[in-house]
């Protein structure tokens, strides 16, 4: 039978544990967590039908689209950014490029030209999706 090792023991002083962050920043990175909304594929899908039907987006919904299709853009730029896919992908980088340029151009005031803007805003978030499931930076939404 054999004697158990030793335990190391911490033979030089430490000091207190200190918090990484102080309170107000603490704060700043709670409230970032509570606004965090999970990406969800789904929604993402609807929208981009929604623009790429043949029937028009009315004039009253567009504005609502539009802004839900900025912020797909912008979480699928995101998430593309945090996974790196812009440097082991080039169709990736030229998305991401494409991506940023549409979710920052205002709304054009013609109807028609506003559906347009939302179909290439569309198109743009769904390539960009595919492309992130392809490089395994995304699930495939259901």
């Amino acid at each position: 039978m054999t004697a158990p090792a030793p335990v190391q023991r911490w033979t030089r002083p430490v000091g207190p544990w200190r918090p990484p962050l102080d309170q107000a920043a603490m704060e700043r990175v709670l409230e970032k967590v509570r606004q965090w909304q999970p990406f969800d594929g789904d929604a993402l899908l609807d929208d981009v039908a929604a623009v790429l039907d043949e029937y028009a987006p009315d004039e009253e919904s567009v504005g609502e689209i539009a802004l839900r299709l900025r912020g797909h853009l912008m979480r699928l730029v995101n998430i593309a950014i945090a996974a790196e896919a812009e440097q082991r992908d080039k169709s990736a980088a030229q998305l991401i490029e494409r991506a940023r340029a549409l979710r920052c151009e205002e709304l054009p005031g013609d109807h028609w030209r506003t559906v347009g803007h939302l179909r290439r805003m569309g198109w743009t978030a769904n390539e960009l999706f595919e492309r992130l499931v392809a490089t395994k930076c995304l699930k495939e939404a259901a």
